[in-house]
């Protein structure tokens, strides 16, 4: 049985380095919140982001005259609701939903 001693001693180490690695990145952090290229990547990443999903999900689209029309429609819904909204998230449940209605319901 261990002794009671060694038992509160790694209970208080394991703690501390738990609090510690906890507590790191936001004093690692502190100092970057004052940087301009921080700065500028928290306002050009989402655009970075979002083009890359359209990307991503583009690559595999037929450009056959049928198959494509599913996607350039809720392709065009997806950025006029952007435009419209400003909202990333309606913009992209919109053009989903829409996407996956003629998906369904186009011949293709």
């Amino acid at each position: 049985m261990p002794h009671p001693l060694h038992v509160a001693a790694t209970v208080a180490v394991s703690a501390a380095v738990t609090w510690g690695l906890r507590a790191l990145p936001f004093a690692v952090l502190a100092p970057l919140r004052r940087s301009a290229v921080v700065g500028y990547l928290a306002r050009q990443m989402p655009t970075g982001i979002m083009l890359i999903l359209a990307l991503y999900t583009l690559r595999e689209v037929r450009l056959a005259w049928p198959a494509v029309v599913p996607t350039a429609v809720a392709l065009a819904a997806a950025i006029g609701l952007h435009l419209k909204t400003r909202n990333a998230v309606v913009s992209i449940l919109g053009a989903t939903v829409l996407h996956v209605a003629l998906s369904t319901l186009w011949p293709a």
